[in-house]
């Protein structure tokens, strides 16, 4: 079974520094310039905590010590981000219906639906199905 672990990230007084550590594990910590870098060599450390093996396959949890406005403001943006995902997929859905409606319904040419949407008539030939 594969083992999950919380792993801390907290700005050292030194600039551009993370502490990185295991707070389930005492004395598993190391630092690092990234976030990405910190991840990897706290992976190395965690094997010198536990079987190699599991340190490879365990889960790594972030928990990023920032302050509670910039953290707000991190969720604020990722919440954005999803919804704009969700939004461009419902974009897509409509433009690829608006598309058959106009290549198959209304019989117009590729180049004439992609004229009136605004897009490539070769987005329209991908939507249609390759028409």
């Amino acid at each position: 079974m594969k083992k999950s672990y919380t792993v801390q990230f907290t700005r050292d007084v030194e600039p551009g520094w993370w502490i990185v550590t295991v707070p389930a594990i005492q004395g598993c910590r190391t630092q690092a310039r990234s976030i990405a870098e910190g991840r990897k060599r706290i992976r190395e450390a965690l094997a010198l905590f536990v079987d190699d093996a599991e340190a490879e396959q365990a889960t790594l949890d972030n928990d990023v010590r920032l302050p509670p406005a910039v953290l707000r403001r991190v969720r604020a943006v990722a919440a954005q981000r999803e919804m704009a995902e969700k939004m461009r997929e419902k974009a897509q859905d409509a433009t690829r219906a608006v598309v058959n409606q106009l290549t198959r319904g209304a019989g117009l040419s590729v180049r004439d639906a992609a004229e009136m949407l605004g897009i490539s008539y070769q987005r329209v030939q991908q939507l249609a199905g390759g028409r």
